[in-house]
């Protein structure tokens, strides 16, 4: 009883949330694996059971290594793009500036601003084209005398350009997660540190670095998590092309353009057991860790 009076009136409070939890989320997340265990297609709803045969038609399917080569190459660049640039700000914001505010406020705007509408302009910022109509990039490139097409939505590195628009969107959110941990460092730590000898580059290596781990790992499983799912940042800026496609384009064009619903099912359960191996045990550590203080 006395459990019941001390969780009861919280567990009543968040109850309409959890049931739209587990309608919305998790039951269609099982229908989801349901369907990939079948052979549906289009509109007609095909029960018949086929085990995993989905799953192995993926795994040998070129087209499918190939766009988890691009996942891959995509993640790689956006992750290590975001991470830099983003503690690089931190620690330029750390040092204390000017206009902090406002500038922390310009950093994180880019988050504000959706995929589809970061892809449009990033498009127009890697357009390929030649001669007196070229803009951004290759404009840019080319008053400077470099000519290259790593930049170029057609090239093989365009699935790597691709991820730059991404990890300037995400950047600003890095920088506060690790300015969030540079103001967490005791001061005192520090001044004992210089104290002793130490200079500043050696402060932020040996006192300030260990104590960053946390925000690190946190932004690395958030990182990871938005580059499995990223959609519509590519689709705006090169749909239907093999040299930009992911797992994620892949599965929109198997379910809604090619009607094969128990594939798409298939890719988009192979995603969410890749996002899942990367955030589950994130959280299980965090809360083992939380339990032990």
């Amino acid at each position: 009883m006395r459990g019941i009076r001390k969780w009861g009136p919280g567990l009543l409070l968040v109850s309409p949330s959890l049931v739209a939890l587990g309608l919305f989320v998790y039951f269609f997340i099982g229908w989801n694996a349901k369907v990939s265990l079948t052979e549906s297609r289009g509109y007609v709803i095909d029960d018949r059971f086929v085990g995993l045969q989905q799953y192995k038609r993926l795994f040998a399917d070129e087209t499918f290594h190939n766009d988890v080569r691009n996942l891959a190459i995509f993640t790689v660049v956006f992750i290590c793009g975001s991470l830099l640039f983003g503690l690089a700000l931190a620690l330029l914001m750390d040092k204390g500036v000017r206009g902090e505010n406002a500038l922390r406020s310009i950093y994180l705007f880019p988050m504000a601003i959706s995929f589809i509408a970061t892809g449009i302009v990033w498009r127009w910022l890697l357009n390929s084209d030649t001669g007196a109509g070229t803009t951004g990039l290759n404009d840019v490139l080319g008053l400077a005398g470099i000519h290259s097409d790593w930049h170029n939505a057609q090239s093989k590195w365009a699935v790597a350009a691709i991820a730059l628009p991404a990890g300037w969107a995400l950047s600003g959110y890095v920088m506060a997660l690790f300015l969030a941990g540079l103001r967490g460092v005791p001061e005192e730590l520090r001044e004992a540190a210089r104290v002793d000898g130490a200079s500043e580059t050696k402060v932020y290596w040996h006192v300030v670095r260990p104590l960053l781990l946390p925000v690190l790992m946190s932004a690395l499983v958030i990182l990871a998590h938005i580059s499995l799912k990223t959609f519509d940042l590519i689709w705006a800026i090169a749909p239907l092309d093999p040299r930009t496609e992911t797992p994620a384009l892949l599965m929109y064009r198997e379910a809604f353009r090619g009607g094969f619903y128990g594939r798409g099912a298939a890719i988009a359960t192979i995603l969410f057991f890749g996002i899942s191996l990367l955030a589950v045990p994130y959280i299980w550590y965090t809360m083992r860790k939380e339990r032990g203080r």
